[in-house]
This record gives C-alpha cells, structure tokens and sequence, in this order.
C-alpha cells in the first residue's frame, strides 16, 4: 500500500528534510516513527528538501508499506495520521493528513506546482515571537519598487543569478509562475509558485528584491543582475528561518 503523508513542521528544530549521519532532520523523525508504528523500514520521498531552519505548512511525501493492518484492524490513513503524531513527540512536526494513494503516485515526480511564502518583519524593534520565523529587516522597505522588479522575472528564464553554488539541477532554466509581494503592517510578504525550484532560488530572489526595497539597487540594476546570469552579479542570500514550503499541487 503507497500512502502520502501531508506535513506540517517548525524547521528551526531540524536539520533540514534530509536524513543525515550527525543530526536531526524531518525525514529521519518521521521514518522512525513509521518504523515504531508498522516494524518495518520504509524510505520517504518528499515534494520538496527543505534546507536547516525552513519550515513547512503543507509539504508532501509517499512511502510503502507491506504490512495491511493491526490486529484484526485494516490500516487506514487516519490511523497512520495519529500513530504517526503520536510516536514524532517531542518534535515539532505534525502529519495533517495520511490517505491511501495510487502505485503510480510519486510525491516529487507527479507535483505539478509548488509555493513559497517568504516572510519579512520590517521594523525597527527586534523580533520576539517571530524571531525563528521571519528575516527582521531594519531598513524601510518599500513593496511597489519590488514588485516591479518581481514582474520581470516571471515567466521561463534563466536563473543563474539566483542559483546557489552546489545546486544539482541539470539546467538553471526554469518557469516562475508566480511572484507577488504584499505588505500588512509590518509584514512583508513574498508568494513564490512554480513547477520546481533551483537550490535557494527563492532565498536569493527575496535577498536581491530586498536590495530594491530599500533604495540600494534600482530595478534597472535587478535587471542588470538577472541578465547577468551569473550569482556572482545577485544580492544576499536571504536568511532560511523567513521561508516556509507553503503548499503542492497534483493533477
């Protein structure tokens, strides 16, 4: 039986999605907590990584299980759901959903879009409740001149200029289907969608647009830095604790 799971987590307490030797990470946390549940070793794959310190509102993954039910009980997704919440305390990840799903399912390959939100606290004061949530920036920022940039990079481009060093992708091409910002109070707010994402692609848009915002780049000098094509010519690398895997879709 394939099952997929909807996840919910705080990445300020994991080491990213991956599983890794030293650390603690998502996928890790919930393997063995299938492990507890079930007795048997599965391997999750997810709709997207999430980097250290990058939350999740509504990510996803598959894994199979052999075993078809608990005693003289078949095993649906809600049992799944709260054995699962149950064994991955104390952590701070939550599944939100478990349901059946077809073999030909598969929770990266069959996503047909993703979305970001990055979010922004711009203000003077230092940050308390948001503090492992958001990118605190001092400097006033100002939404319009960013959107402006923003609408030029919509569409299928070339994204070297926000590619991190590392990124395994075959081609820095990619489609952005979407890109608005929006501000409420203090809050800035960036929704990113597209079908797949280069290594840091949105960290890096959101760095370089905050350049914008706040007077130091015109958008003409955006431009000139995304048709660049090289990440040498970007802003900064905005901070991980301010991104948050917002949401998949599927056919």
């Amino acid at each position: 039986m394939r099952y997929k799971l909807t996840i919910e987590y705080d990445g300020s307490g994991f080491h990213g999605w991956q599983k890794q030797a030293s650390h603690i990470s998502v996928q890790q946390t919930l393997e063995e907590a299938i492990q507890k549940f079930s007795g048997e070793e599965v391997t999750l794959h997810v709709a997207g990584r999430t980097d250290t310190g990058v939350h999740a509102r509504a990510n996803a993954a598959h894994f199979d299980l052999q075993k078809v039910s608990t005693g003289d009980k078949p095993i649906t997704g809600d049992i799944i759901r709260d054995a699962l919440n149950f064994y991955v305390r104390p952590q701070r990840v939550i599944i939100l959903e478990a349901k059946e799903v077809p073999d030909s399912f598969h929770a990266r390959l069959s996503a047909v879009a993703r979305s970001y939100r990055y979010l922004i606290v711009n203000r003077r004061p230092p940050l308390a409740l948001l503090a492992a949530k958001a990118w605190h920036v001092v400097r006033p920022l100002q939404v319009e001149p960013m959107q402006e940039a923003a609408n030029l990079i919509r569409g299928k481009h070339d994204f070297s200029t926000f590619r991190a060093q590392g990124c395994q992708a075959n081609s820095p091409i990619r489609t952005l289907d979407s890109l608005a910002i929006s501000r409420d109070g203090e809050n800035i707010s960036f929704h990113v969608g597209a079908r797949s994402f280069l290594y840091h692609q949105v960290r890096n848009m959101v760095g370089t647009l905050a350049m914008v915002g706040s007077g130091q780049w015109t958008v003409e000098s955006f431009k000139t830095a995304f048709e660049a094509h090289d990440r040498r010519a970007g802003g900064p690398t905005a901070p991980a604790e301010g991104l948050t895997f917002w949401d998949v879709t599927y056919p």
